[in-house]
């Protein structure tokens, strides 16, 4: 169990499906999105002109999307310690609560849940993407089937480090309101790095402060629940995901040891100001 309490789920602006419409460039987090990140930052495209800018022809129907709502909508407290979709709706709630008191001028952004494809402000996306966050509509979109490819890439399926890969697309939110995507996007993979590190810093952040006080939404963490966040963290780095060939010049998303490494930072620390990717050459 992550969360304390009970009773329905409301808040958090999460919503089944989405409409797409406008341009932008994707602020993924990583996993399977990586691959598409890699291409795109290496040949100088936009990585969400790889996505196409037309409709998705996998996006789920309308039916689909109707029962994945009716989901939503009866998700409680009680069921984000065993349903993915629920974990996400309340995982997006606490994020809110804590960053709107961490953050002068925060603004909610969209969550959409989906499965097989989606239409988005930066072009149509499959679920092969991985999670992500598009600036140009400032929305997160998640396919909860993800959490099972994280596993299989020798992550965990555990709750929390459930919620890290939801913190962590929140993190790139804030990046934006911050104007910290806009300059890392303009600086290549050094900044993409720089990006995605802060994005895992950012989460640590969420984590320290989602479970202060008696009305916290997360019941006190533990070390265990931590490790498996961890062990996330180290199986998205690029090094893990490229294999004994990895080029370092090449990373988009960070290592093993420097995804762990920014998670815990913010995590011990609890400071967004710590997360300062940018100000630093020693990731």
């Amino acid at each position: 169990m992550t969360f304390q309490g009970s009773g329905p789920l409301s808040g958090g602006n999460v919503s089944a499906g989405g409409g797409g419409g406008g341009g932008g460039r994707i602020a993924m987090g990583g996993g399977l999105g990586l691959v598409v990140t890699v291409v795109a930052l290496l040949f100088g495209v936009n990585p969400g002109d790889l996505m196409g800018g037309g409709t998705s022809s996998t996006q789920a129907s309308s039916g689909t999307n109707a029962e994945l709502q009716q989901h939503i909508d009866s998700c409680t407290v009680e069921m984000a310690n065993t349903d993915d979709v629920c974990r996400i709706v309340a995982t997006a709630i606490s994020l809110n609560e804590v960053w709107s008191t961490e953050m002068d001028g925060y603004t909610e952004p969209a969550v959409r849940i989906f499965s097989g494809g989606i239409d988005t402000g930066c072009g149509a996306a499959s679920s092969d993407m991985g999670p992500f966050y598009c600036p140009a509509d400032q929305t997160a979109y998640f396919d909860p089937s993800f959490f099972a490819q994280l596993k299989q890439m020798g992550g965990s399926d555990g709750p929390l480090a459930q919620e890290y890969v939801v913190a962590h697309e929140f993190g790139h939110h804030v990046e934006n309101l911050t104007g910290v995507l806009a300059k890392g996007q303009r600086m290549g993979n050094d900044g993409s790095r720089r990006i995605e590190l802060q994005a895992d810093c950012l989460a640590g952040v969420w984590a320290n402060k989602a479970d202060d006080g008696p009305d916290a939404m997360l019941a006190p963490l533990t070390d265990d629940q931590i490790a498996t966040v961890i062990q996330s963290a180290r199986a998205i780095g690029d090094d893990t995901i490229q294999g004994s060939n990895s080029n370092p010049e090449g990373w988009t998303h960070g290592s093993a040891v420097q995804r762990q490494r920014w998670f815990t930072i913010g995590y011990e620390s609890g400071q967004p100001r710590r997360c300062d990717t940018f100000a630093t050459n020693d990731l």
